[in-house]
Protein backbone atom coordinates (compact mmCIF):
# COMPACT_ATOMS: atom_id res chain seq x y z
CA UNK A 1 0.00 0.00 0.00
CA UNK A 2 1.54 3.27 -0.87
CA UNK A 3 1.68 6.87 0.90
CA UNK A 4 -1.66 7.84 -1.06
CA UNK A 5 -3.36 4.32 -0.71
CA UNK A 6 -2.87 5.32 3.18
CA UNK A 7 -3.45 9.02 3.07
CA UNK A 8 -7.37 7.99 1.50
CA UNK A 9 -8.23 5.29 3.99
CA UNK A 10 -7.21 7.88 6.37
CA UNK A 11 -9.33 9.96 5.24
CA UNK A 12 -12.32 7.85 4.42
CA UNK A 13 -11.66 6.69 7.94
CA UNK A 14 -11.57 10.56 9.55
CA UNK A 15 -14.63 11.62 7.15
CA UNK A 16 -16.87 8.37 8.16
CA UNK A 17 -16.14 9.34 12.17
CA UNK A 18 -16.88 12.70 11.87
CA UNK A 19 -20.13 11.88 10.13
CA UNK A 20 -21.45 9.08 12.95
CA UNK A 21 -21.58 12.32 15.38
CA UNK A 22 -23.32 14.28 13.11
CA UNK A 23 -25.55 12.25 11.61
CA UNK A 24 -25.77 8.36 12.78
CA UNK A 25 -28.62 7.66 10.23
CA UNK A 26 -26.71 9.02 7.07
CA UNK A 27 -25.94 6.25 4.49
CA UNK A 28 -22.04 6.18 4.39
CA UNK A 29 -20.91 4.14 1.07
CA UNK A 30 -17.33 2.88 1.05
CA UNK A 31 -14.53 3.38 -1.42
CA UNK A 32 -14.13 0.70 -4.44
CA UNK A 33 -10.44 0.17 -4.97
CA UNK A 34 -8.82 -1.41 -8.17
CA UNK A 35 -5.26 -2.41 -9.19
CA UNK A 36 -3.83 -0.88 -12.55
CA UNK A 37 -0.25 -2.47 -12.97
CA UNK A 38 1.95 -3.98 -10.45
CA UNK A 39 1.30 -1.58 -7.70
CA UNK A 40 -2.51 -0.75 -6.21
CA UNK A 41 -4.31 2.46 -6.87
CA UNK A 42 -7.06 4.40 -6.03
CA UNK A 43 -9.30 5.65 -8.65
CA UNK A 44 -11.73 7.68 -6.94
CA UNK A 45 -11.69 11.84 -7.07
CA UNK A 46 -13.53 13.86 -6.43
CA UNK A 47 -14.04 15.17 -10.07
CA UNK A 48 -11.61 12.84 -12.17
CA UNK A 49 -12.33 8.87 -12.47
CA UNK A 50 -11.20 8.24 -15.66
CA UNK A 51 -12.26 5.27 -17.38
CA UNK A 52 -9.46 3.24 -19.49
CA UNK A 53 -9.62 -0.23 -21.24
CA UNK A 54 -6.46 -0.10 -22.45
CA UNK A 55 -4.94 0.52 -18.59
CA UNK A 56 -7.20 -1.91 -16.99
CA UNK A 57 -8.87 0.48 -14.65
CA UNK A 58 -12.88 0.66 -13.32
CA UNK A 59 -15.27 3.30 -12.80
CA UNK A 60 -15.91 3.51 -9.42
CA UNK A 61 -18.18 6.33 -7.61
CA UNK A 62 -17.09 9.31 -5.20
CA UNK A 63 -18.55 9.41 -1.73
CA UNK A 64 -19.54 13.19 -0.69
CA UNK A 65 -17.21 12.84 2.30
CA UNK A 66 -13.77 12.34 0.56
CA UNK A 67 -14.43 15.47 -1.40
CA UNK A 68 -13.94 17.10 2.07
CA UNK A 69 -10.02 16.05 1.92
CA UNK A 70 -8.44 16.99 -1.46
CA UNK A 71 -5.06 16.36 -0.77
CA UNK A 72 -4.73 12.66 -1.91
CA UNK A 73 -7.33 13.25 -4.21
CA UNK A 74 -5.33 15.84 -5.72
CA UNK A 75 -2.32 13.63 -6.03
CA UNK A 76 -4.35 11.29 -7.48
CA UNK A 77 -5.40 13.34 -10.50
CA UNK A 78 -1.82 14.26 -11.18
CA UNK A 79 0.06 11.35 -10.40
CA UNK A 80 -2.51 8.16 -11.61
CA UNK A 81 -4.69 9.49 -13.94
CA UNK A 82 -2.71 11.98 -16.04
CA UNK A 83 0.25 9.44 -15.83
CA UNK A 84 -1.98 6.22 -16.47
CA UNK A 85 -2.99 7.41 -19.60
CA UNK A 86 0.30 8.22 -21.03
CA UNK A 87 2.33 6.65 -23.63
CA UNK A 88 4.61 4.28 -22.21
CA UNK A 89 3.48 3.31 -18.91
CA UNK A 90 2.50 -0.20 -19.43
CA UNK A 91 5.93 -1.55 -20.98
CA UNK A 92 4.82 -5.27 -21.99
CA UNK A 93 7.07 -4.96 -25.55
CA UNK A 94 9.97 -4.14 -23.91
CA UNK A 95 9.60 -7.35 -21.55
CA UNK A 96 13.32 -9.96 -22.64
CA UNK A 97 13.34 -13.24 -22.16
CA UNK A 98 17.53 -13.44 -22.44
CA UNK A 99 19.34 -14.42 -19.63
CA UNK A 100 20.52 -11.38 -17.47
CA UNK A 101 23.78 -10.48 -18.22
CA UNK A 102 26.49 -10.63 -15.93
CA UNK A 103 26.63 -7.04 -13.38
CA UNK A 104 30.24 -6.85 -14.32
CA UNK A 105 33.94 -6.75 -12.79
CA UNK A 106 33.12 -9.15 -10.64
CA UNK A 107 30.67 -7.78 -8.71
CA UNK A 108 27.21 -9.71 -7.30
CA UNK A 109 23.79 -8.33 -8.44
CA UNK A 110 23.14 -5.66 -5.50
CA UNK A 111 20.48 -6.31 -3.48
CA UNK A 112 16.81 -4.79 -4.16
CA UNK A 113 16.00 -1.11 -3.64
CA UNK A 114 13.07 -0.37 -0.97
CA UNK A 115 9.57 0.42 -2.72
CA UNK A 116 9.90 2.48 -5.83
CA UNK A 117 6.87 5.08 -4.25
CA UNK A 118 8.39 5.88 -1.62
CA UNK A 119 10.69 8.15 -3.93
CA UNK A 120 7.77 9.55 -6.28
CA UNK A 121 7.62 12.72 -5.55
CA UNK A 122 4.20 14.07 -5.60
CA UNK A 123 2.37 17.87 -4.54
CA UNK A 124 2.47 19.03 -1.26
CA UNK A 125 -1.13 19.50 -1.26
CA UNK A 126 -4.27 20.95 -2.92
CA UNK A 127 -2.14 24.38 -2.12
CA UNK A 128 1.26 23.42 -3.57
CA UNK A 129 2.35 26.94 -5.32
CA UNK A 130 4.46 24.54 -7.81
CA UNK A 131 0.98 23.35 -8.52
CA UNK A 132 0.13 26.24 -11.94
CA UNK A 133 -3.38 26.47 -10.49
CA UNK A 134 -1.35 28.17 -7.22
CA UNK A 135 0.64 30.19 -9.37
CA UNK A 136 -0.31 34.02 -8.71
CA UNK A 137 -2.97 35.94 -10.53
CA UNK A 138 -1.23 38.20 -12.43
CA UNK A 139 1.93 35.50 -13.56
CA UNK A 140 -1.22 33.73 -14.98
CA UNK A 141 -2.91 36.65 -16.90
CA UNK A 142 0.81 37.60 -18.50
CA UNK A 143 0.92 34.45 -19.54
CA UNK A 144 -2.88 33.86 -20.94
CA UNK A 145 -2.09 37.15 -22.64
CA UNK A 146 1.57 35.81 -24.13
CA UNK A 147 -0.45 32.62 -25.12
CA UNK A 148 -3.31 34.77 -26.42
CA UNK A 149 -0.66 36.85 -28.59
CA UNK A 150 0.39 33.54 -30.00
CA UNK A 151 -2.57 32.27 -30.81
CA UNK A 152 -3.67 35.55 -32.67
CA UNK A 153 -0.48 35.31 -34.68
CA UNK A 154 -1.25 31.63 -35.78
CA UNK A 155 -5.11 32.22 -36.59
CA UNK A 156 -3.73 35.96 -38.47
CA UNK A 157 -1.51 34.23 -41.08
CA UNK A 158 -4.22 31.78 -41.91
CA UNK A 159 -6.53 34.64 -43.90
CA UNK A 160 -3.62 37.53 -44.39
CA UNK A 161 -2.88 35.44 -47.85
CA UNK A 162 -6.58 35.07 -48.76
CA UNK A 163 -6.09 39.26 -49.87
CA UNK A 164 -3.16 38.34 -51.79
CA UNK A 165 -4.78 35.04 -53.72
CA UNK A 166 -5.24 36.97 -56.72
CA UNK A 167 -2.21 38.71 -56.90
CA UNK A 168 -0.20 35.40 -56.21
CA UNK A 169 -2.38 33.83 -59.21
CA UNK A 170 -1.04 36.78 -61.66
CA UNK A 171 2.33 36.23 -60.38
CA UNK A 172 2.39 32.85 -61.04
CA UNK A 173 0.17 33.08 -64.29
CA UNK A 174 -2.62 30.50 -62.95
CA UNK A 175 -6.18 30.62 -61.51
CA UNK A 176 -7.48 31.97 -59.00
CA UNK A 177 -8.42 28.89 -57.51
CA UNK A 178 -5.25 27.99 -57.88
CA UNK A 179 -4.31 30.46 -55.81
CA UNK A 180 -6.79 30.25 -53.15
CA UNK A 181 -4.62 26.74 -52.29
CA UNK A 182 -2.40 28.78 -50.23
CA UNK A 183 -5.22 29.41 -47.95
CA UNK A 184 -6.65 25.80 -48.06
CA UNK A 185 -3.28 24.67 -47.54
CA UNK A 186 -2.54 26.57 -44.04
CA UNK A 187 -5.66 25.54 -42.93
CA UNK A 188 -5.47 21.79 -43.85
CA UNK A 189 -1.95 21.88 -41.79
CA UNK A 190 -4.32 23.13 -39.06
CA UNK A 191 -6.05 19.56 -39.46
CA UNK A 192 -2.56 17.55 -39.41
CA UNK A 193 -0.85 19.69 -36.69
CA UNK A 194 -2.49 18.96 -33.74
CA UNK A 195 -2.29 15.03 -34.09
CA UNK A 196 1.68 15.10 -33.73
CA UNK A 197 1.67 18.75 -31.21
CA UNK A 198 -1.66 17.27 -28.55
CA UNK A 199 0.07 14.12 -28.17
CA UNK A 200 3.29 15.74 -27.58
CA UNK A 201 2.44 18.29 -25.15
CA UNK A 202 0.76 15.48 -22.73
CA UNK A 203 4.26 13.09 -23.08
CA UNK A 204 6.89 16.08 -22.75
CA UNK A 205 4.99 19.33 -21.70
CA UNK A 206 2.85 21.72 -22.83
CA UNK A 207 6.09 24.46 -24.04
CA UNK A 208 8.05 22.20 -25.77
CA UNK A 209 5.61 21.60 -28.48
CA UNK A 210 4.87 25.62 -28.22
CA UNK A 211 8.18 26.62 -28.93
CA UNK A 212 8.83 24.43 -31.90
CA UNK A 213 5.77 25.12 -33.07
CA UNK A 214 6.48 29.06 -33.11
CA UNK A 215 9.56 28.68 -34.52
CA UNK A 216 9.06 26.38 -37.53
CA UNK A 217 5.93 28.38 -38.18
CA UNK A 218 8.10 31.78 -38.41
CA UNK A 219 10.72 29.86 -40.62
CA UNK A 220 8.75 28.49 -43.27
CA UNK A 221 6.53 31.99 -43.17
CA UNK A 222 9.69 33.31 -44.26
CA UNK A 223 9.93 30.30 -46.65
CA UNK A 224 6.45 31.76 -48.62
CA UNK A 225 7.66 35.55 -48.47
CA UNK A 226 10.95 34.29 -50.70
CA UNK A 227 9.49 31.12 -52.59
CA UNK A 228 11.03 31.88 -56.24
CA UNK A 229 7.94 28.91 -57.68
CA UNK A 230 4.44 28.69 -56.93
CA UNK A 231 4.65 24.73 -55.36
CA UNK A 232 7.49 25.96 -52.83
CA UNK A 233 4.95 28.69 -51.37
CA UNK A 234 2.25 26.31 -51.59
CA UNK A 235 4.54 23.46 -49.56
CA UNK A 236 5.50 26.30 -47.34
CA UNK A 237 1.80 27.45 -46.63
CA UNK A 238 1.06 24.05 -46.04
CA UNK A 239 4.33 23.30 -43.14
CA UNK A 240 3.65 26.58 -41.78
CA UNK A 241 0.05 25.53 -41.20
CA UNK A 242 1.52 22.45 -39.62
CA UNK A 243 3.60 24.36 -37.13
CA UNK A 244 1.41 27.38 -36.77
CA UNK A 245 -1.24 24.51 -35.30
CA UNK A 246 0.58 23.89 -32.19
CA UNK A 247 -1.00 26.38 -30.07
CA UNK A 248 -4.36 26.07 -31.09
CA UNK A 249 -3.78 22.48 -30.19
CA UNK A 250 -2.33 22.95 -26.73
CA UNK A 251 -3.32 26.75 -25.40
CA UNK A 252 -6.57 25.96 -24.12
CA UNK A 253 -5.17 23.16 -22.40
CA UNK A 254 -2.21 25.34 -20.70
CA UNK A 255 -5.48 27.45 -19.64
CA UNK A 256 -7.30 24.05 -18.07
CA UNK A 257 -3.70 23.45 -16.28
CA UNK A 258 -3.11 27.06 -14.64
CA UNK A 259 -7.38 28.00 -14.29
CA UNK A 260 -9.98 26.43 -12.25
CA UNK A 261 -13.40 25.93 -12.84
CA UNK A 262 -14.34 29.37 -11.55
CA UNK A 263 -11.81 31.18 -14.12
CA UNK A 264 -11.15 28.57 -16.68
CA UNK A 265 -13.98 30.25 -18.62
CA UNK A 266 -12.67 33.48 -18.83
CA UNK A 267 -9.15 32.43 -19.54
CA UNK A 268 -10.88 30.29 -22.92
CA UNK A 269 -12.68 33.08 -23.58
CA UNK A 270 -9.60 34.83 -24.70
CA UNK A 271 -8.13 31.53 -26.50
CA UNK A 272 -11.46 31.85 -28.53
CA UNK A 273 -11.25 35.41 -29.81
CA UNK A 274 -7.83 35.14 -30.99
CA UNK A 275 -9.13 32.18 -32.90
CA UNK A 276 -11.61 33.51 -34.68
CA UNK A 277 -10.74 37.09 -34.38
CA UNK A 278 -7.36 36.82 -36.08
CA UNK A 279 -8.88 35.55 -39.39
CA UNK A 280 -11.16 38.73 -39.73
CA UNK A 281 -8.39 41.25 -38.68
CA UNK A 282 -6.04 40.30 -41.17
CA UNK A 283 -8.08 40.44 -45.08
CA UNK A 284 -7.83 44.30 -44.66
CA UNK A 285 -4.27 44.55 -43.28
CA UNK A 286 -3.44 41.94 -45.86
CA UNK A 287 -5.72 44.25 -48.47
CA UNK A 288 -3.51 47.90 -48.12
CA UNK A 289 -0.39 45.69 -48.16
CA UNK A 290 -0.98 43.73 -51.45
CA UNK A 291 -2.10 46.80 -53.38
CA UNK A 292 0.67 49.15 -52.12
CA UNK A 293 4.42 48.89 -53.24
CA UNK A 294 5.18 46.44 -50.88
CA UNK A 295 3.35 43.91 -52.44
CA UNK A 296 2.05 40.16 -51.74
CA UNK A 297 5.42 38.70 -49.86
CA UNK A 298 5.11 41.19 -47.35
CA UNK A 299 2.00 39.66 -46.20
CA UNK A 300 4.03 36.48 -45.34
CA UNK A 301 7.12 38.65 -44.06
CA UNK A 302 4.56 40.22 -41.77
CA UNK A 303 3.65 37.11 -40.41
CA UNK A 304 7.37 35.72 -39.76
CA UNK A 305 8.17 38.90 -37.78
CA UNK A 306 4.97 38.54 -35.73
CA UNK A 307 5.78 34.94 -35.19
CA UNK A 308 9.65 35.41 -33.99
CA UNK A 309 8.11 37.95 -31.32
CA UNK A 310 5.89 35.41 -30.31
CA UNK A 311 8.87 32.70 -30.17
CA UNK A 312 10.97 35.22 -28.12
CA UNK A 313 8.18 35.77 -25.87
CA UNK A 314 7.28 31.84 -25.11
CA UNK A 315 10.96 31.26 -24.83
CA UNK A 316 11.64 33.96 -21.93
CA UNK A 317 8.29 34.02 -20.09
CA UNK A 318 6.18 30.57 -20.71
CA UNK A 319 6.85 28.15 -17.89
CA UNK A 320 5.93 24.54 -17.80
CA UNK A 321 2.19 23.50 -16.52
CA UNK A 322 1.61 20.14 -16.94
CA UNK A 323 1.84 19.09 -13.55
CA UNK A 324 3.75 15.97 -14.47
CA UNK A 325 6.10 17.74 -16.21
CA UNK A 326 6.10 20.26 -13.33
CA UNK A 327 6.84 16.96 -11.13
CA UNK A 328 9.56 15.99 -13.22
CA UNK A 329 11.60 19.40 -12.44
CA UNK A 330 10.46 19.21 -8.86
CA UNK A 331 12.05 15.75 -8.57
CA UNK A 332 15.40 17.02 -10.65
CA UNK A 333 16.01 19.64 -8.24
CA UNK A 334 15.60 17.16 -5.18
CA UNK A 335 17.83 14.50 -7.08
CA UNK A 336 20.46 17.53 -7.17
CA UNK A 337 19.88 19.07 -3.48
CA UNK A 338 19.96 15.78 -1.74
CA UNK A 339 22.07 13.47 -3.76
CA UNK A 340 19.47 10.73 -4.15
CA UNK A 341 19.21 9.09 -7.19
CA UNK A 342 16.12 7.21 -6.52
CA UNK A 343 14.04 10.31 -6.35
CA UNK A 344 11.81 10.98 -9.07
CA UNK A 345 8.55 11.40 -10.64
CA UNK A 346 5.81 9.11 -11.90
CA UNK A 347 6.40 10.31 -15.42
CA UNK A 348 9.92 9.85 -15.41
CA UNK A 349 9.29 6.36 -15.52
CA UNK A 350 7.96 6.47 -19.15
CA UNK A 351 9.78 4.60 -21.58
CA UNK A 352 8.92 5.53 -25.05
CA UNK A 353 7.99 2.51 -27.40
CA UNK A 354 7.00 3.12 -30.55
CA UNK A 355 4.05 0.75 -31.02
CA UNK A 356 2.62 2.36 -27.86
CA UNK A 357 3.22 5.80 -29.20
CA UNK A 358 1.26 5.49 -32.59
CA UNK A 359 -1.64 3.29 -30.97
CA UNK A 360 -2.05 5.53 -27.82
CA UNK A 361 -0.83 9.19 -28.33
CA UNK A 362 -0.94 9.90 -32.16
CA UNK A 363 -4.41 7.84 -32.45
CA UNK A 364 -5.55 8.95 -29.66
CA UNK A 365 -6.88 12.27 -30.56
CA UNK A 366 -8.80 10.42 -33.65
CA UNK A 367 -10.46 7.51 -31.27
CA UNK A 368 -11.73 10.29 -28.85
CA UNK A 369 -13.36 11.93 -32.09
CA UNK A 370 -14.64 9.25 -33.30
CA UNK A 371 -15.60 7.40 -30.43
CA UNK A 372 -16.79 9.83 -28.43
CA UNK A 373 -20.28 11.25 -29.30
CA UNK A 374 -19.57 14.34 -27.28
CA UNK A 375 -16.55 15.33 -29.61
CA UNK A 376 -18.02 13.57 -32.51
CA UNK A 377 -20.95 16.15 -32.84
CA UNK A 378 -19.85 19.04 -31.07
CA UNK A 379 -17.08 18.84 -33.85
CA UNK A 380 -18.89 18.71 -36.80
CA UNK A 381 -20.91 21.31 -35.45
CA UNK A 382 -18.06 23.23 -34.85
CA UNK A 383 -16.57 22.31 -37.80
CA UNK A 384 -19.34 23.47 -40.07
CA UNK A 385 -19.03 27.21 -38.20
CA UNK A 386 -15.02 27.28 -38.63
CA UNK A 387 -15.52 26.37 -42.52
CA UNK A 388 -17.91 29.15 -42.75
CA UNK A 389 -15.27 31.32 -41.00
CA UNK A 390 -13.28 30.83 -44.10
CA UNK A 391 -16.02 30.79 -46.44
CA UNK A 392 -16.68 34.14 -45.38
CA UNK A 393 -12.76 35.06 -46.55
CA UNK A 394 -14.07 34.45 -50.54
CA UNK A 395 -17.78 35.05 -49.84
CA UNK A 396 -16.94 39.34 -48.64
CA UNK A 397 -14.80 39.81 -51.55
CA UNK A 398 -17.81 38.53 -53.85
CA UNK A 399 -20.32 41.09 -51.84
CA UNK A 400 -18.18 44.45 -51.33
CA UNK A 401 -15.74 44.31 -53.92
CA UNK A 402 -17.45 42.57 -56.45
CA UNK A 403 -21.16 43.79 -55.93
CA UNK A 404 -20.42 47.19 -54.42
CA UNK A 405 -17.30 47.98 -55.87
CA UNK A 406 -14.74 48.26 -52.96
CA UNK A 407 -11.22 47.93 -53.67
CA UNK A 408 -8.89 45.04 -51.20
CA UNK A 409 -8.45 47.11 -48.32
CA UNK A 410 -11.64 48.86 -47.99
CA UNK A 411 -13.32 45.56 -48.83
CA UNK A 412 -11.68 43.86 -45.74
CA UNK A 413 -13.42 46.44 -43.42
CA UNK A 414 -16.94 45.20 -42.84
CA UNK A 415 -15.29 41.87 -40.90
CA UNK A 416 -15.33 44.35 -38.18
CA UNK A 417 -19.34 43.91 -38.24
CA UNK A 418 -18.25 40.17 -37.03
CA UNK A 419 -15.37 41.10 -34.90
CA UNK A 420 -18.10 43.59 -33.20
CA UNK A 421 -20.53 40.53 -32.52
CA UNK A 422 -17.58 38.69 -31.10
CA UNK A 423 -17.02 40.86 -28.51
CA UNK A 424 -20.22 40.88 -27.77
CA UNK A 425 -20.32 37.52 -27.28
CA UNK A 426 -17.25 37.57 -24.91
CA UNK A 427 -19.01 40.37 -22.89
CA UNK A 428 -22.15 38.15 -22.11
CA UNK A 429 -20.10 35.18 -21.57
CA UNK A 430 -18.00 37.31 -18.84
CA UNK A 431 -21.27 38.85 -17.43
CA UNK A 432 -23.25 35.38 -17.23
CA UNK A 433 -19.56 33.50 -15.30
CA UNK A 434 -21.34 34.79 -11.72
CA UNK A 435 -24.30 32.80 -12.34
CA UNK A 436 -21.50 30.25 -13.02
CA UNK A 437 -19.70 30.52 -9.80
CA UNK A 438 -22.52 30.60 -7.92
CA UNK A 439 -24.29 26.90 -9.21
CA UNK A 440 -20.80 25.64 -8.85
CA UNK A 441 -20.54 26.63 -5.34
CA UNK A 442 -23.90 25.48 -4.62
CA UNK A 443 -22.77 22.16 -6.20
CA UNK A 444 -19.82 21.75 -3.67
CA UNK A 445 -17.05 23.21 -6.33
CA UNK A 446 -17.50 20.10 -8.90
CA UNK A 447 -18.56 21.58 -12.45
CA UNK A 448 -21.12 19.87 -14.95
CA UNK A 449 -20.03 20.62 -18.04
CA UNK A 450 -23.57 20.69 -19.35
CA UNK A 451 -23.54 24.15 -17.60
CA UNK A 452 -21.82 25.25 -20.53
CA UNK A 453 -24.43 24.64 -23.15
CA UNK A 454 -26.88 27.45 -23.11
CA UNK A 455 -25.03 29.78 -24.68
CA UNK A 456 -23.98 27.71 -27.41
CA UNK A 457 -28.02 27.18 -28.03
CA UNK A 458 -28.27 30.82 -28.14
CA UNK A 459 -25.30 31.73 -30.51
CA UNK A 460 -26.87 28.76 -32.77
CA UNK A 461 -29.84 30.76 -33.44
CA UNK A 462 -27.88 34.00 -33.56
CA UNK A 463 -25.99 32.62 -35.99
CA UNK A 464 -28.41 31.22 -38.71
CA UNK A 465 -30.11 34.19 -38.04
CA UNK A 466 -27.46 35.86 -38.94
CA UNK A 467 -26.46 33.71 -42.56
CA UNK A 468 -30.03 34.74 -43.48
CA UNK A 469 -29.98 38.17 -42.75
CA UNK A 470 -26.49 38.29 -45.27
CA UNK A 471 -27.96 36.16 -47.73
CA UNK A 472 -31.13 38.39 -48.20
CA UNK A 473 -29.49 41.78 -47.73
CA UNK A 474 -25.59 41.39 -49.93
CA UNK A 475 -26.71 39.95 -53.25
CA UNK A 476 -27.66 43.68 -55.00
CA UNK A 477 -25.86 46.71 -54.73
CA UNK A 478 -29.24 48.68 -54.11
CA UNK A 479 -29.13 47.52 -50.66
CA UNK A 480 -26.76 49.96 -48.70
CA UNK A 481 -23.34 48.14 -47.94
CA UNK A 482 -23.96 48.79 -44.36
CA UNK A 483 -26.85 45.87 -44.20
CA UNK A 484 -24.73 43.27 -45.18
CA UNK A 485 -22.37 44.43 -42.83
CA UNK A 486 -24.23 44.43 -39.57
CA UNK A 487 -25.04 41.15 -40.13
CA UNK A 488 -21.58 40.24 -38.95
CA UNK A 489 -23.06 41.26 -35.41
CA UNK A 490 -25.27 37.89 -35.28
CA UNK A 491 -22.84 35.81 -37.08
CA UNK A 492 -19.95 36.90 -35.36
CA UNK A 493 -21.70 36.48 -31.83
CA UNK A 494 -22.86 32.67 -33.19
CA UNK A 495 -19.42 32.43 -33.69
CA UNK A 496 -17.57 33.24 -30.94
CA UNK A 497 -20.79 31.83 -28.48
CA UNK A 498 -20.75 28.47 -30.40
CA UNK A 499 -17.06 27.80 -30.51
CA UNK A 500 -15.97 29.08 -26.92
CA UNK A 501 -18.72 27.33 -24.62
CA UNK A 502 -18.01 24.04 -26.72
CA UNK A 503 -14.64 24.01 -26.08
CA UNK A 504 -15.37 24.76 -22.38
CA UNK A 505 -17.37 21.84 -22.43
CA UNK A 506 -14.80 19.64 -24.06
CA UNK A 507 -12.63 20.51 -21.24
CA UNK A 508 -14.95 20.35 -18.50
CA UNK A 509 -15.74 16.65 -19.54
CA UNK A 510 -12.28 15.60 -20.45
CA UNK A 511 -10.04 17.47 -17.96
CA UNK A 512 -6.39 15.52 -18.50
CA UNK A 513 -7.07 14.73 -21.82
CA UNK A 514 -8.63 17.84 -23.01
CA UNK A 515 -5.17 18.24 -25.62
CA UNK A 516 -6.40 15.37 -27.59
CA UNK A 517 -9.89 15.74 -27.26
CA UNK A 518 -9.42 19.33 -28.83
CA UNK A 519 -6.97 18.03 -30.85
CA UNK A 520 -9.47 15.73 -32.44
CA UNK A 521 -12.09 18.54 -32.62
CA UNK A 522 -9.49 20.61 -33.95
CA UNK A 523 -8.43 18.41 -37.04
CA UNK A 524 -12.12 17.61 -38.16
CA UNK A 525 -12.88 21.34 -37.95
CA UNK A 526 -9.27 22.58 -39.60
CA UNK A 527 -10.03 20.08 -42.41
CA UNK A 528 -13.88 22.20 -43.15
CA UNK A 529 -11.67 24.76 -42.98
CA UNK A 530 -9.63 23.84 -45.88
CA UNK A 531 -12.83 22.60 -48.11
CA UNK A 532 -14.79 25.60 -47.99
CA UNK A 533 -12.58 28.42 -49.28
CA UNK A 534 -12.46 25.86 -52.40
CA UNK A 535 -16.01 25.38 -53.29
CA UNK A 536 -17.44 28.90 -51.92
CA UNK A 537 -16.75 30.95 -55.34
CA UNK A 538 -18.30 28.36 -57.40
CA UNK A 539 -21.19 28.15 -55.17
CA UNK A 540 -21.83 31.54 -54.65
CA UNK A 541 -21.70 32.15 -58.82
CA UNK A 542 -23.63 29.19 -59.51
CA UNK A 543 -26.52 29.91 -56.88
CA UNK A 544 -26.36 33.61 -56.14
CA UNK A 545 -25.67 35.41 -52.90
CA UNK A 546 -28.88 34.68 -51.52
CA UNK A 547 -30.14 31.69 -52.18
CA UNK A 548 -26.14 29.78 -50.80
CA UNK A 549 -26.80 32.10 -48.09
CA UNK A 550 -29.93 30.53 -47.74
CA UNK A 551 -28.68 27.08 -47.99
CA UNK A 552 -26.29 27.70 -45.35
CA UNK A 553 -28.51 29.22 -42.90
CA UNK A 554 -30.84 26.40 -42.90
CA UNK A 555 -27.85 23.89 -42.51
CA UNK A 556 -26.90 26.12 -39.54
CA UNK A 557 -30.51 25.40 -38.22
CA UNK A 558 -30.18 21.72 -38.56
CA UNK A 559 -27.70 21.96 -36.07
CA UNK A 560 -29.18 23.55 -33.57
CA UNK A 561 -30.75 20.62 -31.48
CA UNK A 562 -26.87 19.52 -31.13
CA UNK A 563 -26.69 21.67 -27.75
CA UNK A 564 -30.00 20.92 -26.76
CA UNK A 565 -29.86 17.31 -26.70
CA UNK A 566 -26.52 17.33 -24.69
CA UNK A 567 -27.66 20.21 -22.11
CA UNK A 568 -30.89 17.39 -21.93
CA UNK A 569 -28.57 13.67 -21.98
CA UNK A 570 -25.14 14.77 -21.78
CA UNK A 571 -24.58 13.29 -18.36
CA UNK A 572 -25.64 10.05 -19.22
CA UNK A 573 -23.73 10.18 -22.47
CA UNK A 574 -20.85 10.89 -20.43
CA UNK A 575 -21.22 7.83 -17.99
CA UNK A 576 -21.08 5.64 -21.17
CA UNK A 577 -17.59 7.12 -22.22
CA UNK A 578 -13.92 5.61 -21.71
CA UNK A 579 -12.14 9.02 -21.29
CA UNK A 580 -14.84 11.41 -19.99
CA UNK A 581 -14.39 11.85 -15.48
CA UNK A 582 -17.53 10.31 -13.97
CA UNK A 583 -19.02 13.57 -12.47
CA UNK A 584 -21.31 13.76 -9.30
CA UNK A 585 -25.20 13.73 -10.21
CA UNK A 586 -26.12 18.17 -10.91
CA UNK A 587 -28.67 19.62 -8.93
CA UNK A 588 -31.16 20.83 -10.98
CA UNK A 589 -30.66 24.33 -12.31
CA UNK A 590 -32.38 26.75 -13.89
CA UNK A 591 -31.74 28.00 -17.98
CA UNK A 592 -30.14 30.81 -17.44
CA UNK A 593 -27.22 31.44 -19.91
CA UNK A 594 -24.66 30.93 -17.40
CA UNK A 595 -20.93 30.19 -18.27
Amino acid sequence: MDTVDRDLEKAEAEASHDRVQSNKSEEHEPIRRTSSGSTTTTTTSSSVSVVREEIGMSRVNTTRDLERRPTGLSRIETQRSQHSGTVGRSLTSRQSKKPLPAFGDGKPYPPPLPEQEEYVVEFDGPDDPLHPQNWPMKKKVFLAVILGYTTLVSAFTSSIFSAATSAVAAYFHVSTEVGILGLSLYVLGFATGPILWAPLSELKGRRLPLLFGMFGFSIFSVGVATGKDLQTVMLCRFFSGVFGSSPLAIVAAVFSDMFDNKTRGLAITLFSMTVFSGPLLAPFIGGFVTESYLGWRWTQYIAAIMGLVAFGLDLLFLEETYPPIVLVGKAAELRRRTKNWGIHAKQEEIEVDFGELVSKNFSRPLRILFTEPIVLLLSIYMSFIYGLLYLFLTAYPIVFQQIHGMNGGVGGLPYFGMILGQLIAGLYIALTQPSYNRKLEANNNVPIPEWRLPPVIIGGVSFACGLFWFAWSGYKADIHWIVPTLSGIMTGFGLLAIFLQSLNYIVDAYLMFAASAIAGNTFLRSLAGAVFPLFSQYMFRAMGVNWAGTLLGCVAVVLVPIPIIFYRYGAVIRKKSKFAPTLPKPEPVGFDGGD
